[in-house]
């Protein structure tokens, strides 16, 4: 979570007319807050930490400008997100989530894990730097990890993320990678197909799609501790 010190633009749009299902149930409060379209990504993307307009745009590639526009309005609305300004010289404007929006992680945990099943899930679709972090903290298994202490880093383009694992937990985050005994680089894609497709790192790093430095044993213990659910039987 970004630690860059923020004003708050405390000037929220009006909420635009939007369809609810006049039920008393949370989970229906649930779909009235965040079941339009786009809008738990938005919410993925923020998960890390605050986001421009245009990295969401750029993390989005599928949304337009007017959707997302529609999409942060009604989060902010519904008090998920603010919009905060970061002080000069950078002085630009930023969406992040409030301390009630990060409490919905487990969401996307349980979503994550729920959907993983799915026959039909494609992993070779577009995935962003978020959908990886988040995905590693969802796919963790602490079985594996037992008697584990690493630091393990990730350069991700110009980001760079730290993931601590230590007493069967992972901690990870956006980070300087000092500390880190391995480093791993790449785009999302690639270190997915690392981790989760069973590429071997070699292949990947003949490609010059991966780099690795560090303990090259520590790395495969590392990308062995994701393991995939088992895929849901299809109905016969």
């Amino acid at each position: 979570m970004a630690t860059t010190k923020l004003e708050k633009i405390t000037d929220r749009p009006e909420p635009r007319a939007r369809r609810h299902y006049e039920d008393a149930c949370a989970t229906a409060h649930a779909l009235d807050l965040v079941g339009e379209r786009w809008a738990l990504l938005v919410m993925r993307e923020l998960m890390l930490g605050p986001k421009r307009f245009s990295d969401l745009r750029e993390s989005l590639p599928g949304i337009s400008a007017n959707v997302l526009t529609q999409r942060l309005e009604g989060l902010e609305s519904a008090g998920i997100l603010v919009r905060r300004k970061l002080p000069p010289p950078a002085a630009v404007q930023v969406y992040e989530l409030t301390e009630w929006g990060y409490e919905s992680e487990p969401i996307f945990q349980a979503l994550g894990r729920w959907a993983a099943r799915s026959p039909a899930h494609d992993p070779a679709l577009p995935f962003s730097t978020a959908s990886l972090v988040l995905s590693l903290r969802t796919m963790f298994n602490p079985e594996r990890a037992k008697g584990m202490d690493a630091r393990i880093g990730f350069r991700i383009g110009e980001e760079t993320f730290l993931a601590h694992l230590s007493d069967g937990r992972i901690e990870i985050g956006r980070a300087a990678l000092d500390e880190a005994e391995v480093i791993l680089t790449g785009l999302p894609p690639v270190l997915a197909g690392a981790i989760y497709g069973g590429q071997p790192l070699e292949a990947l790093e003949r490609t010059g799609a991966l780099r690795v430095e560090g303990d090259r044993d520590l790395t495969r213990r590392f990308v062995s501790l994701f393991p995939l659910p088992k895929k849901a039987s299809k109905p016969a």
